[in-house]
């Protein structure tokens, strides 16, 4: 069962579906303060909540906890919405990697050590690790002094890079580069290209990357494939597609050309080729 709650911290049971919104509620305005951080923790962890029925508005009301702590710069709660993350293999990743970095972002530099923390610790999955980069860049956005102390993270997560996945490190080189335009840590960022540990779909290639920072006016060399480097197998199998595809539609044409308007159509629907692809044959 979920916990109860009291008004005001109540009233976040009702407010429902935030797809489609623009903006987030006013949670202050509500008249949610420091006094209610406590039960907006409990709201934001309630596993009840959590996984509620799609349909209804509680299962909204964890996400309606976690911003109003945002809104209300709850250091405490950094630590507890930290374990959200672990939904990130359930069911709930969109809005926890996209929505709880806003939060930790409002609430500022006190999330910096425990998301470095988070993020430096390998035995959490990539994605999780992922959504702690984007907080720590998402701290930057709101307040701006916190950069030096940010970007130094970043740059030494990346520089391990070697013991790293590929699409960890892409996901840290686009905070450094696109997040906060840190031409600083260029070098770190080359050395990981230098030894292919970075996956090229996320950023492209390093000379991309120079492009984005103002370190480079063009390409130097005619820019790749990245799919066909990082998917090979994906490019392979629309390969075949494509050829089965025309290999299948020359077939047809050929037994097209020998069918008679009244003869049972080749597709195998059993109606006459002239009521069902005569004209498009001719058309093709």
């Amino acid at each position: 069962m979920a916990n109860t709650y009291d008004h005001p911290v109540a009233r976040l049971l009702t407010l429902g579906d935030v797809r489609g919104q623009r903006e987030w509620a006013d949670y202050v305005a509500l008249g949610l303060t420091e006094t209610y951080i406590p039960d907006l923790i409990q709201m934001a962890l309630d596993e009840a909540l959590l996984w509620a029925d799609s349909d209804t508005d509680e299962v909204w009301a964890p996400l309606h906890a976690w911003r109003a702590l945002g809104q209300l710069r709850a250091e405490t709660a950094v630590e507890p919405l930290v374990t959200l993350f672990a939904y990130l293999d359930e069911d709930m990743e969109d809005w926890i990697s996209e929505d709880l970095p806003q939060a930790f972002g409002l609430i500022g530099p006190a999330a910096i050590p425990v998301l470095r923390d988070f993020l430096a610790d390998a035995a959490h999955g990539v994605w999780v690790r992922v959504a702690a980069a984007e907080s720590l860049v998402r701290v930057v956005l709101h307040d701006p002094a916190s950069r030096n102390d940010v970007i130094p993270i970043l740059s030494a997560q990346l520089a391990r890079f070697a013991e790293q996945e590929r699409n960890l490190n892409a996901c840290l080189v686009a905070d450094l580069v696109s997040g906060l335009h840190a031409a600083e840590a260029a070098p770190i960022i080359e050395q990981a290209f230098a030894a292919d540990a970075v996956d090229l779909m996320m950023m492209g290639d390093w000379e991309d990357v120079q492009i984005e920072l103002g370190l480079l006016a063009e390409r130097q060399t005619p820019q790749r494939d990245y799919q066909a480097i990082e998917m090979p197998e994906v490019v392979e199998t629309r390969r075949m597609l494509q050829a089965f595809k025309e290999q299948f539609h020359a077939q047809s044409a050929k037994i097209a050309r020998s069918l008679g308007r009244n003869d049972p159509c080749w597709c195998g629907s059993g109606k006459k080729y002239k009521h069902y692809h005569m004209q498009a044959d001719r058309q093709g």
